[in-house]
């Protein structure tokens, strides 16, 4: 993880350099584009979604950015490469400067995930 002194967000955003910064960029805006109504907070020192419950993460560390969901075990359909692991049927994929990863990729993540925590609820509420 690439640690800062951010407070929000945005300022986590603005810590960043190089393709971390435009990876985290390009993520974030799919994701509210997909999905308007999530809550954007900083928590656990990277950026995480809510609504009805933590929905995913995006996650700058040296050598990679993680993009992860709650739910993401059941999203494989979507994005074979994603990982399974930890509690909360958590996934990520894993993102360096050459991973492909299309935009219309992340916008069906994100809302197939939102549409997980509105019909199965809070995740971390097992």
């Amino acid at each position: 993880m690439i640690l800062t002194a951010a407070r929000n967000p945005d300022e986590y955003v603005e810590c960043l350099g190089g393709w971390q910064r435009r990876h985290v960029e390009a993520l974030r805006a799919a994701v509210f584009d997909a999905v308007p109504a999530l809550e954007e907070r900083l928590k656990w020192g990277h950026i995480v979604c809510f609504l009805n419950g933590p929905v995913l993460l995006i996650r700058a560390e040296p050598q990679r950015v993680l993009l992860g969901f709650w739910r993401g075990q059941r999203l494989l359909h979507v994005e074979p490469r994603l990982r399974g692991g930890g509690k909360y049927e958590m996934a990520t994929l894993a993102l360096t400067p050459d991973t492909p990863l299309a935009r219309d990729t992340v916008l069906a993540l994100a809302r197939e995930a939102v549409a997980l925590n509105r019909s199965l609820g809070d995740p971390t509420r097992l």
